[in-house]
């Protein structure tokens, strides 16, 4: 039982560690991106040039797709391989292998 406890408790600490490092990298993300973006707009009202780029978003969109997978991994969001997809596979698996014992046992 001991084991079992150690084990939950090792598992949720590292799932909060997960947690923790998507928000700093979610706090990281924000503090650069919007010192980045403010640097452009100020140094387009000097230049006369427009804001509304899709050149000055480049960092913002393509960070934020890393983001985005971050976030996925640590909040456990995988809509291709949810748990429903992992059970059918251990079902189908186990049932497999059960065919493959009995091809053994029957002789």
């Amino acid at each position: 039982m001991e084991d079992l406890n150690s084990d939950r408790l090792a598992r949720a600490k590292k799932r909060v560690e997960e947690m923790k490092g998507f928000y700093i990298h979610a706090a990281i993300y924000t503090v650069i991106n919007a010192f980045i973006l403010v640097n452009i707009l100020i140094r387009s009202g000097y230049d006369g040039e427009s804001f509304w780029q899709f050149g000055h978003f480049f960092t913002p969109f393509f960070w934020g797709i890393g983001l985005l997978f971050h976030a996925s991994k640590a909040f456990r969001f995988n809509p291709l391989f949810n748990e429903d997809w992992e059970k059918k596979k251990i079902r189908k698996y186990m049932e497999e292998y059960r065919k493959e014992a009995e091809k053994f046992t029957r002789r």
